[in-house]
This record gives C-alpha cells, sequence and structure tokens, in this order.
C-alpha cells in the first residue's frame, strides 16, 4: 500500500507517486473494463450503490503498488449513473482513468478480451497483461441470472470465474448460504491481490467474507 509505505512524504508527494504508477498502468500495466451498457433499467438506489463501488475500486487501484489501467464503457455523461457518479465520488471528474460511450467489445480485438462472470466453466488462473478483463456493471447479478455470460457469448468472447472452487470450500452457516457473486470492488480487490502477489488463496481471502459461505480449504482442515 502506497500510503503504508511512505508516512514520512507529503500529501503532495504521494499524490504524484500515484499518478506516475497510473499512467505507467496506462501503457504497461493490465487493463480492466467495467461495463456500463446495462444501468438503463437500474433504480436510483442501485446506481448509487454502483457509484459507491466504482469509488471503492478506484480508491483500492490508487493505493495499489502495480495498478490496473481502468475503463469505463458504455458510459455516457448524460446517464443518470454519471450523475450519481459525480455526486457521490468527490473528484471524480478527475479520475486518472478512461471514460467512453464505446462499447467494450467494439473498443479492443474480442481475441484479446475475458469477461469475468460467476457462471463461467474456466477459472481465471493468472492476469495477463495482454488480455481485457472486463466486469459487469451489476449491482445484483443474482437477480438477473447470466445477465454478464449470455453477453459475452453474444459476441464470441472467452469468458473466466474467479477460482473460488479450486481454493475454498463451503462452510455450513445458519442460512446454508453460499454465493460466488460479489461487487465489482471486491472482485477487483481479488484481481489486484493476485497480481501483486501471484497468491490465489490470500487474494481470494481479501474479496471473499465468510459471509458469502465460503473460506479457504486450509482453514477448515
Amino acid at each position: 500500500m502506497v500510503l503504508g509505505i511512505y508516512p514520512q512524504h507529503s500529501k503532495r508527494f504521494l499524490r504524484s507517486l500515484i499518478k506516475e504508477r497510473l499512467l505507467e498502468a496506462k501503457h504497461s500495466g493490465p487493463r480492466l473494463c467495467i461495463d456500463l451498457s446495462m444501468t438503463n433499467h437500474m433504480s436510483k438506489k442501485e446506481l448509487s450503490r454502483l457509484a459507491g463501488q466504482i469509488r471503492r475500486l478506484y480508491g483500492s487501484n490508487k493505493k495499489a503498488d502495480r495498478p490496473f489501467w481502468i475503463y469505463l464503457t458504455g458510459f455516457t455523461t448524460d446517464s443518470p449513473l454519471y450523475e450519481e457518479c459525480l455526486r457521490m465520488n468527490d473528484g471524480f471528474s478527475s479520475y486518472l482513468l478512461d471514460r467512453t460511450e464505446e462499447d467494450c467489445f467494439s473498443l479492443f480485438p474480442l481475441e484479446t478480451l475475458v469477461y469475468l462472470t460467476p457462471d463461467s466453466e474456466h477459472a481465471l488462473e493468472n492476469v495477463d497483461l495482454n488480455k481485457v478483463y472486463i466486469l459487469g456493471g451489476l449491482v445484483d447479478e443474482s437477480i438477473q441470472k447470466k445477465v454478464t455470460f449470455q453477453k459475452a457469448q453474444e459476441h464470441s468472447v472467452k469468458t473466466a470465474r474467479l477460482p473460488i472452487q479450486e481454493y475454498m470450500v463451503k462452510c455450513q452457516n445458519g442460512k446454508n448460504y453460499h454465493s460466488e457473486i460479489l461487487t465489482i470492488n471486491q472482485v477487483f480487490d481479488i484481481l489486484s491481490t493476485y497480481f501483486e502477489t501471484q497468491n490465489w488463496p490470500e487474494a481470494l481471502k481479501k474479496g471473499v467474507s465468510s459471509r458469502k459461505g465460503y473460506v479457504l480449504q486450509n482453514s477448515v482442515e
């Protein structure tokens, strides 16, 4: 974490360091696209939650030693989501990321895209600098079953899920509740931690709370 490593430095120095790392990521870092083309039918409450998740995701990325370069695609400046992002997220208009009305499928070569969706059969094995990873900007995909998976299939784009089943086990809880559906900022925290540590258990622990009904395999042995 940047702030933890340099407590003696001024805020101005830290800001310039963060800016330098983010701009470096634009040229040589891993790429993450947040697909915001599905927000048309969201309620004001859902848009607020999504705007909050974007804020937390960007905040995590700023603190990362090896940040991603973020694209907000399908994102129009006259949309309710844009207004909500401006309202809720201090300094949103100066975030160091790409905003575009273009769809992620027309912005990049299709063979470089990997849509991250819990419905995929393929577990993500690593973070590849030659790929562009897509997160669907949905607040609760459990209500809209397989939306992102179907969207990826329609465009013949590869899909992957986080390797929760490979490294975690279901734990007993009162409601017998088990879910692999995470918010976009939780998924990002996992990707970012994995990219820095190359350690899936450590990364998954960061983003999958026991409230989801999963714990790391070695924690129940």
